[in-house]
């Protein structure tokens, strides 16, 4: 019988996504050999609002081949566009690519990274799966990223306080190690959306853990954690903290060799916050950072463009 933290990852994972997120699903699942799962996430999940970019993850059965495939093993995720064209309509993907294996470590927490169980915690749907083990695998991953986040929530929130308390305590943390620029109150959006979720999930995956939970008659709640074991996890945080950033910084520089499509992603980026845009040529997109002074220098000239000429 499933208990009931896997039992709420199953209804957030088996949730209805909109259709073009499911097709976009399938697309990707046949553009990634080895597909083991694909996973739609953030707030196109949310809002059905298709003028932005969709998030996935793909997670795959083995690493990719090549060069791509041996930095993914040392800092994953790869990161990739991807368009799509449904019914005379452009559907737009920002896809991040990581193995399964990968996947399943790193929602344990004991990595050093605290990207992948943050983000799992919240909502995500999987659209695609290649099969009835896979899926129920990935299932398993993301109930374990709800321990984590959970465990880590109860040592940096507050000794006593309601559930979206804790949750905001660990997304502000989480920010601030990311090396993330996030809007002040950005947590309360995310928390804003289905604040009844969090609660269940917290107290679930609490008590998955074996933990003791104690209410109080202001209907706020108390979570029964030992000196050591919060002193433990404040230490391991600390370290995450610390190494949290520098991580990050490695990643954004690996992607700026190997964001696949980032010429076609900057474009559309540009054309949708200026107005203006881009050409894409064959050299441009073979060599986006060679490309990228004449096109900020081309942007520079259009933006005098219309300066002056609105004066």
């Amino acid at each position: 019988m499933m208990d009931a933290l896997q039992t709420l990852v199953a209804q957030d994972l088996t949730r209805a996504a909109p259709s073009p997120g499911l097709a976009m699903g399938r697309a990707l699942a046949s553009r990634f050999e080895g597909a083991a799962g694909v996973l739609f996430y953030g707030s196109v999940l949310r809002t059905g609002d298709l003028d932005g970019v969709m998030d996935f993850y793909v997670l795959t059965h083995g690493p990719r081949p090549g060069w791509r495939g041996l930095a993914g093993r040392v800092l994953w995720p790869d990161v990739s566009y991807h368009e799509l064209v449904i019914d005379g309509r452009i559907l737009r993907a920002k896809v991040a690519t990581m193995t399964l294996a990968q996947f399943r470590s790193a929602v344990t927490g004991r990595r050093i990274d605290t990207t992948i169980w943050t983000r799992f915690v919240q909502p995500s749907a999987l659209v695609w799966s290649s099969g009835a083990d896979a899926a129920a695998d990935i299932a398993r991953a993301v109930a374990t990223a709800a321990g984590t986040a959970t465990r880590f929530a109860a040592a940096l929130g507050p000794q006593e306080g309601e559930a979206l308390d804790y949750w905001r305590a660990l997304f502000r943390q989480t920010y601030a190690a990311e090396f993330r620029v996030e809007a002040r109150g950005r947590e309360n959006d995310i928390l804003g959306a289905d604040p009844d979720r969090y609660e269940r999930l917290l107290l679930a995956a609490w008590r998955a853990q074996g933990l003791t939970i104690e209410a109080t008659a202001q209907g706020t709640v108390r979570l029964v954690l030992g000196g050591h074991e919060r002193g433990r996890l404040l230490a391991a945080w600390r370290l995450r903290r610390t190494l949290g950033k520098p991580l990050n910084l490695a990643r954004l520089a690996k992607a700026a060799f190997t964001f696949e499509g980032a010429a076609r992603y900057a474009a559309w980026k540009i054309e949708r916050h200026t107005g203006l845009r881009v050409p894409l040529t064959p050299w441009r997109e073979r060599h986006p950072i060679l490309a990228s002074p004449g096109v900020f220098w081309r942007l520079w000239k259009a933006r005098r463009a219309q300066a002056a000429g609105g004066g």
